[in-house]
């Protein structure tokens, strides 16, 4: 299970006291951050169970740092077609551009 948060962290050494306070609390999670992110990101991968978002958040909070989870973002893989539409009548340039407008 992998979440992601953005944060307030914006300094290193911040980074690397949290990350110390969280691999100890939370043994055997792949944890790190991506300050040059604009959202300064928290990436916490559990081989074990669920993360529950609300434990990580108060951790930061608890050390004066606010954090929030990032939604998923599904890129659809197919263009948009109308139901009397296939593929198969459609140039490949044309799927590109219509995957290109999708994003």
């Amino acid at each position: 299970m992998i979440e992601v948060f953005k944060t307030n962290v914006a300094h290193d050494d911040e980074a690397l006291i949290l990350l110390e306070q969280m691999r100890t609390t939370f043994p055997g999670y792949k944890i790190n951050f991506d300050l040059d992110d604009c959202d300064r990101i928290l990436r916490i991968e559990s081989p074990f169970e669920r993360i529950d978002p609300s434990l990580w958040i108060e951790l930061l909070r608890s050390n004066g740092f606010d954090g929030e989870t990032l939604p998923d973002e599904i890129i659809p893989l197919r263009p948009k077609l109308s139901k009397n539409l296939s593929t198969e009548h459609i140039r490949p340039s044309e799927i590109k551009e219509m995957l290109i407008q999708n994003r």
